[in-house]
């Protein structure tokens, strides 16, 4: 299948008995930064159905778990993503969709495009991410999650 011209972000997390929310974050393999599950969507696919592909893919998230949609979304730079322009000389930019997704475990794989993968709360989280577009996820995830946790 042809690359589509976006991006997915995918932030596990789970709760724990004492309402606690943690974050996985993921360590890349070459580069060696953390971030969240990170892929490309194939043509025909439905943004979702990337994301939990991707999740599937990288961490062996089973696809029934509960996906929360974020409005975060950011804009990439098609150079940066695929390192080249792929989608011709006036696409410049590919959108970066964003969700959470609640697991029942904190035991998770791990794909060849990660080293390690790390469990921490939201200020672990903040401290260790590389990408502001990562951060900007995981503030409106952990904020929605804390408001739903007051209901």
């Amino acid at each position: 299948m042809a690359r589509a011209p976006y991006q997915v972000l995918i932030i596990p997390y789970i709760r724990k008995e004492d309402h606690k929310i943690m974050f996985a974050l993921f360590r890349r393999s070459q580069e060696g930064y953390w971030q969240g599950i990170a892929g490309g969507g194939e043509e025909g696919e439905s943004i979702i159905e990337t994301a939990k592909r991707e999740a599937f893919e990288e961490a062996g998230i089973q696809q029934d778990q509960k996906y929360i949609q974020l409005d975060s979304c950011s804009g990439l730079s098609v150079v940066s993503v695929v390192g080249e322009f792929m989608w011709g000389c006036d696409k410049y930019i590919i959108p970066e969709h964003c969700f959470g997704v609640e697991v029942d475990n904190q035991d998770l794989l791990i794909s060849s495009e990660h080293k390690e993968y790390k469990w921490v709360c939201y200020e672990e989280a903040i401290e260790m991410l590389k990408w502001d577009s990562n951060k900007t996820a995981i503030w409106e995830l952990n904020q929605r999650l804390l408001r739903e946790n007051l209901k």
